[in-house]
């Protein structure tokens, strides 16, 4: 028996990283999941795993900026499904370098997908997860959305991410409070991860203020090398351990958690 036996989620962002670690865990506790990313090659990777490993899943591309798509998805999910339990708002971008370098157009993308995006998901799987659903089911709904220790302080050379991050911290308890207002058994959460190894590094333009974190030779920031100078314990995160987390609020475990921060960051913001 696993912890969401009957439950279904929707991923996005589940190419790689977080939200295929996301993904992978919570179809291993007994959950259908529909996965999406931008990334198709990678997303059917994922979807591969996850049937491979005996778990329900289907997997489509998505663009989360897109709110025709969000529509679109969400109708299919509940015609192949019949329900929807879990939102993962995992889908984001990192632009690095100093605040005065960054274009219009780089703060924007930024915006859109990280914090649009997020709203869009929000906005499009509520009204899927108050749905009718049969005598005697779980009722309700958990919605967590991916922030970052980015969006519990400020870092420079990430300013556009840090604004993103913190908005979608804040969103995350206005829509706790809504959906508590309306009693209809939806909790809203937030994750922030701190330094994880994963792919987003290898694609930060480092330029600037982050310098001092890009090892000689290259020309983004490793994960392992920002770890071993400021994280308490020392080392960098896994997605498996933010997936765990992620787990957590998806079930009955966290019941009573709504507009709540889970952090997992190596005690970064312990300091």
């Amino acid at each position: 028996m696993g912890r969401l036996d009957g439950r279904v989620a929707f991923v996005t962002g589940a190419a790689a990283g977080i939200g295929r670690a996301a993904a992978i865990a919570l179809a291993r506790e007994g959950a259908g999941v529909f996965i999406t990313d931008i990334d198709m090659p990678g997303v059917r990777e994922t979807a591969a795993i996850i049937t491979a490993a005996g778990g329900t899943v289907q997997a489509r591309g998505q663009d989360v900026v897109e709110e025709a798509r969000w529509a679109e998805l969400m109708t299919r999910t509940m015609a192949l499904f019949g329900r929807l339990d879990i939102l993962v708002n995992n889908a984001g971008i990192a632009i690095g370098g100093p605040l005065l370098d960054m274009s219009l157009e780089q703060w924007n993308r930024q915006l859109a997908i990280n914090m649009t995006g997020v709203f869009l998901g929000i906005k499009h799987a509520i009204p899927a997860m108050r749905a009718d659903k049969p005598a005697g089911a779980y009722r309700g709904g958990s919605i967590i959305n991916i922030s970052s220790v980015a969006g519990l302080a400020g870092a420079p050379g990430l300013a556009g991410y840090c604004a993103t991050k913190g908005g979608v911290r804040l969103l995350t308890k206005a829509v706790a409070m809504e959906c508590a207002e309306a009693r209809d058994g939806i909790r809203c959460n937030s994750v922030h991860p701190g330094i994880i190894d994963t792919a987003i590094w290898s694609k930060i333009d480092a330029g600037g203020a982050l310098n001092n974190i890009v090892p000689e030779g290259s020309n983004a920031p490793h994960a392992e090398v920002i770890a071993a100078g400021g994280t308490p314990l020392g080392f960098a995160g896994l997605p498996g351990d933010i997936a765990d987390g992620i787990v957590f609020l998806a079930s009955d475990e966290s019941r009573y958690m709504t507009g709540a921060e889970l952090v997992i960051d190596g005690g970064w913001t312990a300091r």
